[in-house]
């Protein structure tokens, strides 16, 4: 293995921008392929690669594999999935010439890399990412044992900081002497965790041994639960140890409802009479967000969805939406009594057979409910006006990571959508001026693709097959079979559309297994963060607009009420001239 040079310094690559937040290297992204190295603040230091690829920025933190000390060889090796690399440099020179994709799930290429614009100050929390022999300086002999208690002014400072560097724990006057005897301050509770390291013999003071390294390479993975997963998710491969099988070095972890395999008679069984009305929405838990009694719209907690939303990239929050859609659909964790009493095995064939009535209701609330809390997130920007366009924005590239190909989430990609063609979000003219001329991508992709794909769904002649869709656009034949919505139009159209709607119904209950299994699929190795997955769902939703008191209202009533307060939102936004 190659150990890296002195040429391979990291700071002084022209793509590495040192400490940058995440909003701040988006904008710095202008085309796909475009691409720099960042130190994450909310990662430690970690080294993140940021770029853009298919309209959408993506962020990939790099793992840190540590290696035992040893003359000849680096310190650390660098990984995303496959291939592990000495150094940082390294990694980003082997994956800008090759030309191959930072990981299998996004595919994303990087081909051009986004420069600084001056030198970089080199701190020492970025030492930490250019671990090599050059950078290693030789250990210096310290007297560490001595007679005389002045040693303590050891205490705190690493073994290889100069004199002067080192950041104490404690302060100086603590450890002041008077007189010729020597006096010990009492001193804060850092003094308890010194009694644990140093041992006192014969009036000596003497360091514990350091504990050895271990023998195989140790790597963090992001999915810690204490870490919530808020980057590209990432599967490396992880080399395993001569003589020790991967049950043995690695914990064996429980396999999510969302990835338990299905069993075989289930899915095969035959319709059966159904015994009581199921729907598939969680019921109302102790939430993380929300206290037990909310009023509607709580300043605190918008701030914390905003915040929350931001830590996320586009591709993370649509798997999110994937997954809790997939379970309000009954398409993924359906019990077995559940199929028992519904008679069928998916909720997709359950919502066109007549006793679905109170899953269609369901169905047809939470996709109401997800367009008005994602209009929310455009009209609640009070601030400037690129803040605004910045949440349009967001929801652009949310609808590119939900659609047919990517997440294959239909029923959140028509939620989406329909914010973003509300009355009250489309009349904004600023806003949408802004962001031709500023996010001119987003605003062609959302003009040139999502409008007529949408509109293509709604006609029920869009992308419905297993493997490009996850989960199929329900919403359609949920009014139809509801009585909401009248076919309009010229008569033979309106009977065109009518004939593809029913068509497409039942094309998606034979095709239920084929969906569950392409759902599953794109969810695997998916580990979401509760608090985003809590705030997709719909009871969350409807407690955040109406409140605990007013979520029990009837449903037409709150809709309306809120379709009003939007409308006041849009009117102070930008005034009719």
């Amino acid at each position: 293995m190659q150990v890296p040079q002195d040429g391979e310094d990291l700071a002084g690559q022209p793509w590495y921008h040192g400490p940058l937040s995440r909003q701040k290297a988006e904008a710095l992204l202008q085309q796909d392929g475009d691409f720099l190295v960042r130190a994450s603040g909310s990662r430690g230091g970690h080294p993140v690669i940021s770029c853009r690829w298919r309209g959408s920025a993506l962020h990939f933190e790099v793992f840190r594999v540590a290696l035992r000390p040893r003359p000849g060889r680096p310190t650390a090796l660098f990984q995303l999935e496959d291939e592990q690399f000495p150094s940082m440099p390294a990694l980003v020179h082997s994956y800008l010439t090759g030309k191959r994709p930072l990981s299998q799930a996004t595919g994303a290429v990087v081909s051009r890399p986004v420069t600084r614009p001056g030198p970089l100050r080199r701190s020492f929390s970025e030492d930490t990412l250019m671990d090599g022999p050059a950078r290693t300086e030789p250990l210096r002999v310290r007297k560490w044992s001595s007679s005389q208690p002045a040693d303590l002014a050891h205490i705190g400072r690493s073994r290889e900081d100069p004199p002067g560097m080192g950041a104490s724990t404690m302060p100086v006057s603590a450890l002041l002497r008077s007189g010729s005897e020597p006096v010990l301050l009492k001193a804060p509770a850092s003094l308890g965790t010194i009694n644990n390291s140093l041992r006192g013999s014969d009036g000596q003071l003497q360091a514990k041994a350091p504990t050895k390294p271990p023998r195989t390479p140790s790597l963090e993975l992001p999915d810690v639960p204490e870490r919530p997963p808020t980057y590209c998710e990432l599967v490396p491969r992880v080399p395993s140890v001569q003589g020790t099988s991967p049950s043995q070095s690695r914990q064996e972890t429980e396999v999510p409802w969302w990835e338990a395999e299905e069993d075989e008679e289930e899915e095969n069984r035959c319709f059966t009479r159904p015994q009581a009305e199921i729907a598939f929405c969680p019921p109302d838990a102790p939430s993380c967000l929300l206290g037990p009694q909310n009023r509607p719209l709580e300043p605190q907690v918008l701030r914390t969805l905003r915040d929350l939303f931001l830590e996320h990239h586009p591709g993370s929050t649509a798997l999110h939406l994937l997954l809790v859609d997939c379970q309000a659909t009954g398409l993924l964790g359906v019990t077995r009594d559940q199929r028992g009493n519904m008679g069928v095995s998916s909720g997709l064939e359950l919502l066109t057979l007549p006793h679905g009535h109170r899953l269609r209701s369901e169905l047809l609330e939470r996709h109401e409910t997800l367009t008005l809390a994602g209009a929310l997130a455009v009209l609640g920007c009070s601030g400037p006006l690129e803040e605004r366009a910045a949440a349009v924005r967001g929801l652009v590239e949310l609808a590119l990571a939900l659609r047919p190909g990517a997440a294959g989430d239909l029923p959140g990609l028509a939620a989406v959508m329909g914010a973003l063609l509300m009355p009250q979000v489309s009349r904004l003219e600023h806003t949408w001026r802004h962001l031709r001329r500023s996010h001119t991508e987003a605003a062609l992709a959302f003009e040139q693709e999502l409008k007529p794909l949408m509109r293509a769904l709604d006609e029920g002649a869009g992308p419905c097959d297993p493997g490009e869709v996850a989960l199929p656009h329900v919403a359609p034949v949920v009014r139809l079979l509801e009585g909401g919505e009248e076919v309009a139009g010229p008569l033979e159209e309106s009977g065109e559309r009518l004939l593809r709607t029913l068509h497409g119904a039942r094309q998606m209950a034979r095709l239920a297994p084929k969906f569950r299994k392409v759902a599953a699929q794109r969810l695997r190795g998916f580990r979401p963060n509760p608090e985003l997955s809590e705030a997709l769902t719909t009871g969350f939703l409807r407690r955040l607009l109406w409140g605990s008191r007013g979520a029990g209202a009837p449903h037409a009533e709150r809709f309306e009420k809120f379709q009003r307060v939007l409308g006041v939102l849009s009117l102070r936004l930008e005034p009719d001239r």
